[in-house]
């Protein structure tokens, strides 16, 4: 069995942060993904288009080892993602890997300061004033200073799914991952949520997101990729795939004003490892 460090591949400049070859997934006999290729570079933001079902979201959770394929390589920052062994091997890549849900999964039970500092404190070991000094910071950033003690109950469902992107955050990762971050929200808040990821790519966060928000992709995409049925059609910059995309079905997708579709692919079931909820602040 490998160990973390032998894992590790060595650094360099020119590798990219995110790196999948050939990956095969399957749910029993149903094939998901059937040879998914994808570069995430340092700093860029990617979005993954397609109709539901074609198996963007599972994209995402093999990035961070929640799904694991049959065959394939995964890198994520010079890591081996596909031939982790080990519980605290995975934890320590969801250090580094912030992922938002289209479930906000905020904890009830804490305030929304304390739901943003209980992973740096617990996992992390930060300082509990730094990390709440930290949380403070982040809540500006996301335009909820005034309910840093509020429950998530009292909240709206684009304020608790900003406190979620600011949850990511406050673990300081290299890379977030965007899972249909506005699906289940109301055409009033998702400008809302789209406001802060726009913000937090114009900082250079690397972002991938999964989204069936065309224009907003179009609008912040270094790079897209658009799949179906489990493999990428095409893919290239945002200018190209969306104005002039060369694949027939990129276009005719494209043409049907997906950006108010909403997705109706069943969540993958699968369990986070990082259950802090029996935790007290």
């Amino acid at each position: 069995m490998p160990s973390a460090d032998s894992l590790l591949a060595a650094p360099s400049a020119s590798r990219p942060l995110v790196r999948l070859r050939d990956v095969h997934l399957a749910f029993g006999a149903n094939p998901v993904l059937k040879g998914i290729d994808l570069d995430v570079l340092r700093g860029q933001a990617v979005s993954i288009i397609g109709p539901s079902g074609s198996g963007k979201s599972t994209i995402l959770r093999c990035m961070t080892g929640l799904l694991k394929p049959q065959q394939g390589e995964i890198e994520v920052d010079g890591t081996r993602v596909d031939q982790l062994a080990s519980e605290r091997a995975e934890i320590e890549l969801r250090k580094r890997v912030g992922f938002v849900f289209q479930q906000y999964n905020l904890f009830p039970h804490l305030s929304v300061l304390d739901n943003l500092i209980v992973a740096p404190v617990r996992i992390l070991g930060r300082d509990k004033a730094a990390a709440k000094r930290t949380a403070h910071d982040l809540l500006e950033k996301v335009r909820l200073t005034h309910k840093a003690n509020a429950y998530p109950g009292e909240l709206s469902g684009g304020q608790q799914q900003r406190v979620a992107i600011a949850r990511a955050l406050a673990m300081e990762p290299d890379l977030i991952l965007f899972d249909e971050v506005t699906s289940a929200l109301d055409p009033e808040t998702v400008g809302e949520v789209l406001t802060v990821i726009r913000d937090l790519v114009r900082d250079g966060m690397t972002c991938v997101l999964v989204t069936h928000e065309m224009r907003f992709a179009e609008e912040i995409s270094d790079v897209v990729y658009f799949t179906e049925a489990g493999v990428v059609v095409e893919h290239g910059p945002a200018a190209q795939v969306f104005r002039a995309p060369v694949n027939p079905r990129t276009r005719a997708f494209l043409a049907h004003g997906t950006s108010a579709e909403v997705s109706r692919e069943a969540p993958v079931r699968v369990p986070l490892k990082l259950d802090l909820s029996r935790f007290a602040i």
